[in-house]
């Protein structure tokens, strides 16, 4: 019995599941500075000494980068640590209302393989034919917002009660 009291007396350490706003920001910040320097995951961890699925898990927040590889990370790419934290909330800001960051899915869409094989076809183009790509994809856009709004106005009418004829 003895032993038993003094597992249980043992707190269990707090394991947080989600990623803090500011690592999630960080990380963005390190994948849309990579891609505008024109550099690969692979290329970016190799030139600082990781894995480049190390890489992968800062900039998705799955693992916190401290504040020696994000030195090193700015470095490499050539910039001030600072650029990382540009349009993150100041201290005061955050302590009035603790909100997540929006998470910007386009600077997502960049970073991945996807994005990054899209823009350099899109690149490839003649600009003429770019252009055309462009109102086509722009196009297409207004058209699934279209039947979105038209679908949410058809549950909307779906959910309303029916009005019952008493007469």
């Amino acid at each position: 019995m003895h032993d038993s009291v003094l597992f249980r007396a043992v707190p269990k350490p707090k394991i947080e599941s989600d990623p803090h706003p500011a690592d999630q920001h960080v990380g963005r910040q390190i994948a849309t500075v990579r891609v505008q320097s024109d550099v690969s995951q692979a290329q970016l961890a190799r030139s600082i000494g990781i894995s480049f699925q190390q890489l992968q898990k800062y900039e998705n927040a799955r693992n916190r980068v401290s504040a020696s590889m994000l030195y090193e990370i700015a470095s490499s790419l050539g910039v001030p640590v600072g650029r990382f934290f540009e349009g993150l909330p100041g201290n005061d800001e955050a302590r009035v209302e603790a909100r997540p960051l929006p998470v910007d899915e386009r600077l997502d869409f960049i970073a991945s393989a996807e994005g990054r094989r899209l823009i350099e076809g899109l690149v490839n183009l003649p600009p003429r034919v770019r252009g055309r790509v462009s109102s086509l994809i722009a196009a297409l856009g207004e058209e699934l917002a279209l039947l979105d709004a038209k679908r949410d106005n058809e549950t909307i009418d779906e959910a309303a009660p029916a009005e019952h004829n008493t007469a």
